[in-house]
Formats: C-alpha cells, sequence, structure tokens
C-alpha cells in the first residue's frame, strides 16, 4: 500500500509545527550588514588599482591559510576503503 499526503503550508507554519527556531531576524541582520559593507567597498570594487591594492595586503597569511585549507582538501580526498598516506 502506498500513502500520499500532501500539506500546503507556508515556512513559518512549517517551522513552528517541527519546533525549529525562527531565524528571519538573523537573516535580515546579516543581509542587511552585508548590504551596508557592499555599499561601503563599491568604490573599491569600481577601481580596480584599489581592489588589487586591497588584495595584495591581505595575500601574506591568507595566501597562506589557503594553501593550507587546499592541502588539508586534497588529502583528504582519498578514495573510498583505500587507507589514507601517513
Amino acid at each position: 500500500m502506498k500513502l500520499t499526503i500532501n500539506i500546503d503550508c507556508t515556512p513559518e507554519e512549517a517551522r513552528t509545527f517541527f519546533g525549529m527556531p525562527n531565524v528571519e531576524p538573523l537573516n535580515v541582520m546579516i543581509v542587511d550588514e552585508m548590504t551596508k559593507r557592499a555599499k561601503e567597498n563599491m568604490d573599491t570594487l569600481a577601481d580596480p588599482e584599489r581592489f588589487m591594492a586591497q588584495w595584495m595586503t591581505m595575500s601574506g597569511k591568507g595566501m597562506e591559510q589557503f594553501q593550507n585549507l587546499m592541502g588539508a582538501a586534497m588529502t583528504g580526498m582519498a578514495t573510498p576503503g583505500t587507507p589514507k598516506k601517513k
């Protein structure tokens, strides 16, 4: 026997039914902050010279951390069932 039940409800109603928290205020706060930061940096994004200068100031430690992250990701990509190299 196969039984199908369709429930028509809003996302807010579904969250309430399952006891999940309402994250809408947090989402609004994050979007507002991202919008504010984007507006503040709009002139930097429009000027390639300033954009590259900003990236270059972050390149030292940030690049090293990025390389470490990529290295860790590559060593973690061993095929299933094969032991990792140590």
